[in-house]
């Protein structure tokens, strides 16, 4: 399973993924979910991926294989024509492996979350769905999930606002996101990948790698459980009076 979050805010964009791919009694697989593209300068881009792990990989590889070429994401004028340019490459993988991968059971299931920005144009966010269209991310739902969606979504309903919020606090809201999914959900697991990218920045270097047991995890998540408790605690109590109109 996975869960990978984007947010965007007027000031950039935050991304973050976890990297479990499979989750048996004997068996914790691992592996990144978050691509980095950089035409340093001149734009940015960041994948996430959800769905099969090789049909995951194969549409990476051609994107990046593109990308080193100067065609694909490196060539696009817009972050709607990237989103395209992603999509198509989901069909592709999706067309030569749909048939062999159906015939055994197996779905073709991949769903891509792409932020970023090229020169002159505003930084933006995607998902592209498995049948290769994009869904744009609005300053009214400025956030976008894949995976293992709604343990992590209360919380980014309640508190991320496309004017108000900061990076630092999306950062916080990504983070608080993905340690109530782990919470709730085992097939979701460490190391989690953190994203911050400031618009017009042009380079991806605020980024973090958070492995199992690290200590600034664990602090955001025994901090977050003890103030969720005394927030509760401070509620008005319950009123169980008797309702004189029944």
């Amino acid at each position: 399973m996975t869960y990978c979050v984007g947010i965007i805010t007027k000031d950039g964009f935050v991304a973050a993924s976890d990297s479990r791919t499979n989750a048996g009694y004997d068996q914790v697989n691992v592996c990144r979910k978050m691509h980095l593209f950089e035409g340093v300068g001149d734009r940015v881009f960041v994948a996430m991926t959800s769905g099969s792990l090789s049909c995951s990989q194969s549409i990476v590889t051609l994107l990046r294989k593109d990308f080193e070429a100067g065609k694909g994401l490196a060539a696009v004028e817009t972050m709607y024509d990237a989103a395209r340019c992603v999509g198509e490459q989901v069909r592709r993988v999706s067309e030569q492996d749909r048939k062999a991968l159906e015939q055994d059971g197996f779905k073709v299931n991949v769903h891509v979350l792409l932020a970023g920005q090229i020169r002159g144009r505003p930084h933006d966010l995607y998902m592209v769905y498995p049948q290769g269209n994009p869904l744009r991310a609005t300053e009214d739902s400025p956030f976008l999930q894949i995976g293992e969606c709604k343990y992590g979504r209360p919380i980014l309903d309640r508190g991320v606002r496309y004017e108000r919020t900061s990076l630092e606090d999306a950062a916080r809201y990504a983070l608080i996101s993905i340690d109530s999914t782990l919470r709730s959900n085992v097939t979701v697991g460490p190391p989690i990948d953190l994203l911050v990218y400031g618009k017009d920045e042009f380079t991806l270097d605020r980024r973090r790698r958070f492995p199992d047991r690290d200590p600034d995890l664990a602090t955001i998540h025994v901090q977050w459980e003890h103030a969720l408790r005394q927030a509760v605690q401070a509620l008005p109590p319950v009123d169980f009076a008797p309702d004189p109109d029944r």
